[in-house]
């Protein structure tokens, strides 16, 4: 079947919190269709429009422009009760959802004691993960085991019922052996949880054949991810990584399209590095200078609250999020944070424990930890760039470390942001 439309797939290129819901708004003004491929309710997109705010964490962010029709993947773990409260917020705000929405038949559940097991096990473990504590990695291990809770269970009430009540079992035994209990609020958490399936079989689709349909037709779609590349299971820094294929190939996996009917891969990349949770930042801030970013930014996680861990630009991690996931463009984001600092610097490479310079993105997480990043140093240009809509307006010296950026990532700047609303993103190219 001939492919006519455009496919774009976005991708964080660092660790999460790069603005790719920013990005996904706008980019969403000349879709049709937004499918997410991955993740759960742990990811927070942030969108402001019109001087309101809008904290998005399952639906994709294109709700948000009249008339997308907006599709949540087989790749997802669906946190059923934080769906339905994220939809009807929605609504309630005056965003059309009817008909908008669509879940694949094929995702998975995440179900209460999902986030019991998982704030359970992050508390008893001797090597901390820094997990949500949403459920996220119980819910993929399910999947995994083939034990899993599917949306097309809730067809087969019978079928579903023993499925759960497997799982229900299974999880207060291992509940028991963290010695921690499932608590008396378990059983009405799940019966509540449970009692939303006739609302989600309403929106149940395929979403592999309808975004093929759309493609088919013509139409323009957007495959969005949730987390960063440094996150993903397989390529990231492992262990200290989220429980799904955060890259562009699970776009393919996570939706039901095949690889030839995406077209270009947008990766995003703040100006800077931040980082939730453990594990290892090689181009860290020293505790003052963190601070002082953390607050310019606003750095503190959509879903948690928690404060990010800040750090300069890192391109030995952007260059290999461009060779992983075969960028096509890179969108920047939050150039504006940087406006007040004389200057800035950029690690082009690592010196490795043993005194080599590499240029590659290490396998080993605990060598990333012993890694001292070689720096570029270069001038700030300390002037607003909130104002800037076009290249043109941004300050010499902005232009030069946006040039800098896209030399060392090796993929072409094709948007940048410069603060939090729709109109302050800039096409580059």
């Amino acid at each position: 079947m001939s492919v006519t439309g455009k496919c774009t797939v976005v991708v964080g290129c660092q660790w999460g919190d790069e603005g790719k819901g920013k990005i996904v708004d706008v980019l969403s003004e000349g879709a049709d269709v937004i499918a997410r491929y991955q993740g759960g309710a742990n990811a927070g997109h942030t969108v402001h429009v019109g001087g309101e705010e809008f904290i998005l964490h399952q639906i994709p962010s294109g709700i948000l422009h009249p008339g997308t029709r907006c599709l949540l993947g087989n790749g997802v773990v669906l946190d059923i009760e934080q769906f339905f409260e994220e939809y009807d917020a929605l609504a309630a705000r005056g965003i059309d959802v009817e008909g908008r929405v669509g879940v694949s038949r094929r995702a998975h559940l995440l179900l209460p004691y999902h986030r019991l097991l998982d704030r359970a096990a992050e508390t008893s473990a001797s090597e901390k993960i820094g997990t949500t504590g949403r459920g996220i990695g119980p819910a993929y291990e399910d999947k995994a085991g083939r034990r899993g809770v599917r949306v097309a269970d809730f067809g087969d009430p019978e079928r579903l019922a023993k499925r759960v009540e497997a799982a229900r079992s299974r999880v207060c035994s291992r509940l028991e052996e963290l010695g921690q209990g499932a608590g008396e609020d378990l059983a009405r958490h799940m019966e509540s949880a449970l009692a939303l399936g006739s609302r989600l079989l309403a929106l149940a689709t395929d979403t592999g054949p309808e975004i093929t349909a759309a493609l088919s037709a013509g139409k323009r779609v957007l495959l969005e991810g949730a987390q960063g590349t440094a996150l993903d299971l397989d390529h990231g820094t492992y262990p200290f990584v989220t429980s799904s294929n955060t890259t562009a190939a699970a776009a393919c996996t996570g939706t039901g399209v095949g690889p030839t009917s995406i077209d270009s891969v947008v990766g995003v990349v703040k100006a800077y590095t931040t980082r939730v949770g453990e594990g290892p930042l090689p181009t860290a801030f020293a505790p003052d200078m963190d601070e002082h970013v953390r607050n310019l930014g606003g750095e503190y996680g959509a879903t948690t609250g928690r404060p990010r861990r800040c750090g300069w630009f890192d391109s030995v991690l952007s260059r290999f999020a461009a060779q992983v996931n075969g960028l096509t463009g890179l969108a920047v984001t939050k150039l504006d944070v940087l406006d007040t600092l004389p200057e800035l610097k950029i690690a082009s490479a690592y010196r490795m424990p043993d005194g080599s310079v590499e240029r590659s993105f290490p396998a080993d997480t605990w060598s990333l930890g012993k890694v001292e990043p070689v720096y570029e140093t270069v001038p700030g240009w300390r002037t607003p760039t909130g104002g800037a809509r076009t290249l043109e307006d941004l300050p010499a010296g902005a232009r030069r470390y946006l040039d800098r950026l896209e030399e060392l990532t090796e993929a072409p700047v094709r948007w940048v942001s410069v603060g939090t609303d729709r109109s302050q993103i800039i096409p580059a190219g």
